[in-house]
């Protein structure tokens, strides 16, 4: 039809959400095409439901129908939420806005199917329409609501917002605006947890599970994960599901899980890929609230799998069921009163407080044998899979409020939603420590880039930049991973870096010295008090230093009398007793005077490790009474993972920052300049002007030296001449980036003429390599010379978004690759941080008698660019290089930018 707008449905409001009961459901925007629905979906509403929502009982027809389906999707917009009901898809739920006529407010409206009223839809239903709403520029809701209908006015006051409300004639009219304030944020975060911890407890601590696929065919995955759940004592009830057995190991089997007489929490799905979706559909029939699937043949195989899996999520999610897996191996909880190996691993670990989350199977039972092994305890262990829906986000909110769980231990091979795990781990991490090690980190897996930043800021450097903000104990290597792990779970986190080195024999302590210092720990020597306490102790020797060596010849009582003058002294914040096999003292006689020093350290609150060199040491579990001290096989093992958790009690005690205001930004004229240039032309990614980049960067208050372009040598000469002697020429073009690479960069050109047969080089250089068509003139520059070359970049990452980068810049940046990146925003500490991070930082503190650089200037100029990039959310690639970085309140000047736009 002619005039008739084009509507276009907006795919990315589709979306799952997680309800106060634990149940999973999906939310999309309504469509014309769900008439049919709409109208059985009023059908089914109660006359009080109806009443409660029209303020009346209306007799809603087809052409109704019509008018509801029919939104904008940004004037008016209307979410639906949806569940199975065998093969139908049914409506349950609709919450709407409608905008009032010139104004940023909107009306807002919500109706829930009587059945599934008080599960939290219509909260869930609020937040995504403030989502929405926030995005097409309204920034208040306001309603109607009878004053009988507690249920809404309720939703409302707990959201979060600060309401307004008003009585007359029965009805409440509500007023509020929808901004995600602080309390906005904690409300959402809070409901998130709730639902969260509710849906695993299905998976953790079931009443009852349903093994669908149980056999009693040995050397089946079927046979073992039913022996492995009945050997560890499950507290709750088992049913094995196979059409073809009476009984699995004496247990009455059942044909179907729909034939199983009781209430079923959580099924484990044991079947060939392609009956996974079928026998999933029967467990939601069956009102199971969880699936773990075990099976494999998914995305891990292409493009089938990858669709089959698809459609296991749609029918568990359309069932509201949690799903771990699909293609894991189980989960386990080590709690006395659940006891449940819900896995296929016969290695059951022995109770503790570790949360272990493995993506990986393979891993996750060579991670449960090494457990079991060493003595390490487990409070749970959760194997994700393929993560089709819970993922380490989930289990971290969940070992966040477990009080059974002390450390939380990943093995990760990649990221599900990064920047949701970054905020919860932010969260975890302050009260839980997080240890992980992430695979796939090889410079095989990174990204081609047309920037200096894009080659720079590696996936792998997004992790290390994700890892620090969020608080988290980056590992390289399992044995690091476990390492770190057994400090955590036994000792506390020490206070400081300092450390004193205790050992009988004096290779090893010279070990640990050096590693002490590779690994950035302090080696304070003895006070004087200190001394003189040691030399009361042991008389043989006339001088005491750290390391001290107290010989081979050291009883027991010395080496026990050394550890508590160590413990209760204030210049150390952790000891490490390092014991080389025994010559004269019987090794047992080590262990003993380690566990007797042992309480004075806890008293104290300082970790004790163990070094017990030889065959013997790392077999050795030394506890004493409620404590456990860590053995390791090495000094080095021992130093490195005190290091780390060193490491993670400064960022304890680290201070969280603040994104500053910055004032006098001109973000209008920012949008005008950006939407212009998008305007311009159709290509896409599109490389900003020198113009354009000027003036949009200058509407941040960042400094550039002044860019003029010239189309012709004669007006480059001439600007020149304006600018001021001496000057830079630059090629200017939209498709070449490296202007270097072209010869299109010629500097301290001292003269008219010097300046046109430098534009007559550049060209003719271009025409050389068949490019000149793509030359738009040079820009001219004034010279800025002295300050040290840095690069602060911008890329747009697919999984972690915005990553701020730093580091030497120059021609050689991608050379040298002495960067670091933060992911954006940025706090003031971070741009602090950022800069004192790279390699080569020292350069900037006044090196060799160079003057001071001005890095506070430098701050300022990441915090502008963090602004900018929370503004322009288009930009995709920007390189600031070189920014020259001047002396000592003399500022910083960008002398060459690219900004790219998608």
């Amino acid at each position: 039809m002619a005039g008739e707008i084009n509507i276009v449905y907006p795919s990315q409001y589709e979306t799952e959400v997680l309800l106060k009961d634990g149940s999973r459901m999906r939310l999309r925007p309504i469509k014309r095409e769900d008439i049919e629905r709409w109208l059985a979906f009023i059908s089914r509403l109660s006359p009080r439901t109806k009443y409660l929502r029209f303020h009346h009982i209306p007799v809603l027809g087809r052409e109704d129908a019509i008018r509801f389906c029919t939104v904008d999707y940004k004037d008016t917009f209307a979410f639906v939420a949806e569940m199975l009901r065998g093969q139908r898809e049914d409506i349950v739920a609709i919450g709407r806005y409608y905008r009032l006529p010139k104004k940023s407010t909107a009306e807002v409206a919500f109706v829930i199917e009587d059945s599934y009223q008080g599960r939290g839809i219509g909260t869930r239903l609020m937040e995504w329409l403030a989502n929405v709403a926030r995005d097409s520029g309204i920034t208040d809701f306001e309603a109607s609501v009878l004053a009988e209908n507690e249920e809404m006015m309720t939703v409302f006051r707990d959201y979060g917002f600060h309401i307004i409300s008003r009585l007359e004639e029965g009805e409440y009219y509500v007023t509020f605006p929808i901004a995600r304030t602080r309390r906005v944020v904690k409300k959402e975060e809070e409901r998130e947890r709730i639902s969260t911890l509710a849906s695993l407890s299905f998976i953790l601590s079931p009443r009852s599970i349903a093994v669908i696929g149980a056999s009693r065919s040995p050397d089946t995955i079927g046979n073992l994960f039913f022996e492995c759940l009945m050997k560890s004592g499950f507290s709750g009830v088992v049913y094995p599901v196979n059409p073809k057995a009476e009984a699995v190991m004496s247990v009455k089997a059942y044909p179907s899980v729909l034939d199983i007489p009781g209430k079923v929490d959580l099924a484990v799905i044991i079947v060939p890929a392609q009956f996974v979706v079928k026998v999933a559909d029967e467990c939601g029939g069956k009102d199971v609230r969880a699936l773990i699937v075990i099976s494999d043949g998914f995305r891990e195989v292409g493009k089938e799998g990858a669709a089959r899996e698809e459609e296991l999520r749609y029918v568990t999610l359309g069932h509201g069921m949690r799903l771990v897996g699909p293609n894991c191996m189980g989960v386990i909880n080590t709690e006395p009163a659940v006891k449940m190996n819900a896995s296929f691993s016969p290695y059951y670990p022995p109770h503790g407080n570790i949360g272990f989350l493995s993506q990986s199977g393979a891993m996750g039972l060579a991670i449960l044998d090494y457990a079991r092994k060493f003595n390490m305890g487990i409070s749970s262990f959760v194997s994700v899979g393929n993560r089709a829906d819970i993922s380490s986000n989930d289990l971290l909110q969940y070992w966040e409020q477990d009080p059974a769980t002390r450390v939380i231990l990943l093995y990760l091979e990649s990221f599900g939603n990064p920047r949701k795990f970054g905020r919860i781990a932010r969260r975890v991490s302050a009260i839980k420590p997080i240890v992980a090690v992430k695979s796939g980190t090889t410079a095989a897996g990174s990204r081609a880039a047309s920037s200096h930043t894009g080659a720079l800021a590696t996936s792998e450097i997004a992790s290390e930049a994700l890892f620090r903000q969020a608080g988290i104990i980056k590992v390289g290597i399992m044995a690091e991973l476990f390492d770190v792990a057994i400090l955590l779970a036994n000792q506390p986190v020490p206070k400081g870096r300092r450390v004193a080195i205790l050992t009988n024999g004096g290779g090893p302590g010279v070990l640990a010295a050096d590693a002490c210092e590779n690994n950035g720990l302090i080696l304070p020597q003895f006070s004087s008090g200190t001394q003189h306490k040691l030399a009361s102790i042991i008389k043989r020797i006339s001088s005491f230093f750290n390391p001290l060596d107290v010989t081979a010849g050291a009883t027991q009582d010395e080496f026990s009398a050394v550890l508590k003058v160590l413990a209760g002294d204030k210049d150390f914040d952790a000891a490490i007793v390092l014991a080389i096999p025994p010559t004269i003292v019987p090794s047992e006689a080590m262990g003993n005077a380690i566990r007797q020093a042992a309480p004075a350290f806890k008293r104290n609150e300082k970790p004790l490790l163990a070094c017990l060199m030889g065959r013997e040491g790392s077999a050795r579990n030394l506890v004493a009474g409620s404590n456990c001290i860590p053995c390791y096989d090495f000094p080095e093992d021992a130093v490195s993972a005190l290091a780390k958790v060193a490491g993670y009690g400064e960022l304890l005690t680290r201070p969280k920052g603040t994104i500053p205001r910055i004032r006098g930004i001109k973000r209008e004229r920012a949008c005008r300049i950006v939407k212009s240039a998008l305007t311009r032309t159709a290509r896409r990614p599109l490389w900003l002007s020198a113009e354009e980049i000027a003036e949009l960067v200058n509407c941040y208050g960042i400094r550039i030296t002044e860019t003029l372009v010239a189309r012709t040598a004669a007006e480059a000469a001439n600007l020149a001449s304006r600018t001021g002697f001496p000057v830079a020429i630059k090629l200017a073009s939209s498709t070449i980036v490296h202007k270097t690479d072209v010869g299109g960069v010629i500097l301290d050109l001292k003269s008219e003429s010097e300046v046109k047969s430098a534009f007559g080089n550049i060209k003719a250089r271009l025409i050389e390599i068949g490019r000149q068509q793509e030359m738009e003139g040079v820009t001219v520059q004034r010279m800025v010379t002295g300050g040290i070359e840095a690069i602060v970049g911008v890329i747009e990452d697919p999984s972690f978004g915005p990553l701020i980068m730093f580091g030497l810049g120059g021609i050689y940046a991608e050379l040298l690759k002495d960067v670091a990146v933060r992911l954006h925003p940025l706090t003031d500490l971070d741009a602090r941080e950022l800069i004192s991070s790279i390699k080569m930082a020292k350069l900037f503190q006044g090196f060799r008698g160079t003057p001071v650089s001005d890095t506070e200037a430098l701050e300022d100029l990441l915090l502008r660019l963090s602004a900018l990039v929370e503004d322009i959310p288009q930009i995709s690639e920007l390189d600031f290089n070189p920014v020259k970085v001047m002396p000592l309140e003399e500022g910083y000047w960008v002398v060459d930018a690219r900004i790219m736009l998608r």
